[in-house]
């Protein structure tokens, strides 16, 4: 029943599966109206005087017109939109991304679902009654020149009666099943082509998405930058550990022995860094045990130096904290951030470059002009004393860049750069990172708002 192009044919858009589908999905709208009716019903009656509402075909059809208010009135409740988005879903063949998805929000878009409501229960009403009615009659109709016992009996009205010519009846019940096919599949195209109108998402649930979206890209940025910087600085510096440790076995075990307490320390610092980014996966299981803190500017680094050194690589670090606490003062989410940041800047230094690293971290004023983002260069103040404008921590970090196998220097970073430039940026800082001189430098300031706490 589908043409050349793949699409459904005449008759598969009358009789396919999608069209039984949107047929069934008219049926169950015109089973959920009766509740409605019945009560509509009801009230008619009592207004006609107590008369039988079932039994006058003008009372059933004011029964029915009172029924769609009632049905628009019970439509806004904000669950009526997922109900009705996943039986236009699974019997309608409406894509997915075309209809909306959670509760109605705005009274907006609970107007729009209350008039689909009306629209499918109202029409699953004439369709439904239409089903039960025309087969039966169509049957009579058809069987009614080979049932000599039916003609006299007065079944029905006019030409859709037992009184028709033998020879027309047949006629008649085909176009009665023909005109009940056109009427359903005409029906279920008309809800298919209005659901993603009264379905469909607003601009709110637009907006809604992509937050969702946002903050969902956003963790796992934040999980790829976690895992990233800590256990690719553990491997590498692991690495170079064990290397230079093979390197000088027989000669320098006091080395050695420095560079497997370096590893074994590493090692452990990792997996419970790992531990403590795995658990942002598991958050909301109250039987978890409280994950290891991450590590931070004032607490792990000197740890971090240390470690780095024990890979055979000089480091010389200037530190300048600013502040008679030292990097205690600092708040803690700058001091989290900017750990990862040196420790990114070590890796690089271990993975791209040769020879020994400067390591320079200093609170200094900024320039005011510039937002706290001034560069006052290398040879700007640390300290409280004298400051003026914006407080930034400043990172820098240079070494001798290693040339590669083609003979030409590194000139970009890779994706732990990139991460650092992320964390920075969280905090309203930058990250330059790049070629300076004859030196490979990476340098970060973060801005500390009202100076060290």
């Amino acid at each position: 029943m589908r043409d050349g192009s793949g699409e459904p044919g005449r008759w598969g858009r009358l009789l396919g599966v999608r069209a039984r589908l949107r047929w069934v999905h008219l049926i169950l709208g015109g089973a959920l109206l009766m509740p409605y009716f019945l009560l509509a019903q009801v009230v008619v009656g009592v207004a006609a005087g107590g008369a039988n509402a079932l039994a006058s075909l003008p009372l059933s059809l004011a029964a029915y017109a009172a029924a769609l208010p009632l049905v628009a009135v019970t439509a806004v409740s904000p669950l009526v939109r997922p109900m009705s988005v996943a039986a236009v879903r699974a019997m309608c063949g409406v894509p997915g991304e075309r209809l909306a998805d959670g509760p109605a929000r705005s009274w907006a878009a609970r107007g729009r679902t209350a008039a689909w409501w009306t629209l499918h229960l109202g029409l699953g009403a004439l369709v439904s009654g239409v089903s039960l009615a025309v087969p039966p009659m169509a049957a009579v109709l058809i069987a009614l020149p080979f049932v000599s016992g039916l003609r006299g009996k007065g079944l029905g009205l006019g030409w859709f009666g037992t009184r028709a010519e033998p020879y027309v009846s047949p006629l008649l019940g085909a176009g009665l099943l023909a005109g009940l096919v056109l009427c359903a599949a005409g029906a279920g195209a008309l809800l298919a082509r209005l659901a993603p109108v009264l379905l469909g998402p607003t601009a709110a649930d637009r907006l809604a998405a992509a937050e969702e979206r946002a903050a969902d890209l956003a963790v796992r940025n934040r999980l790829a930058r976690e895992l990233h910087d800590s256990v690719g600085h553990a491997l590498s510096a692991v690495t170079l550990q064990a290397s230079a440790a093979r390197r000088v076995l027989d000669s320098d075990p006091g080395f050695v022995r420095e560079a497997l307490t370096a590893i074994e320390d590493t090692t452990r610092r990792t997996v419970g860094e790992l531990d403590a980014v795995l658990g942002l996966l598991r958050d909301g299981d109250p039987g978890r045990p409280a994950a290891a803190p991450a590590p931070t500017l004032a607490a792990d680094l000197e740890g971090l130096l240390a470690r780095t050194r024990a890979a055979g690589t000089p480091i010389t670090a200037r530190l300048d904290p600013g502040a008679a606490g030292g990097w205690a003062q600092l708040p803690v989410i700058v001091s989290r951030e900017a750990y990862r940041i040196v420790q990114e800047g070590l890796s690089n230094a271990l993975r791209h470059g040769e020879g020994p690293v400067e390591v320079r971290i200093a609170v200094r004023a900024g320039d005011p002009g510039r937002g706290g983002r001034g560069d006052q260069g290398d040879g700007g103040s640390g300290g409280d004393e004298g400051m003026h404008g914006p407080v930034e921590l400043e990172i820098t970090m240079t070494n001798p860049p290693a040339a590669p196998a083609g003979g030409e220097p590194r000139t970009t970073g890779g994706r732990g750069l990139r991460g650092a430039a992320e964390r920075a940026a969280l905090l309203g800082g930058r990250v330059e990172a790049g070629p300076h001189e004859d030196r490979w430098r990476l340098r970060a300031v973060l801005p500390l708002g009202g100076g060290p706490r």
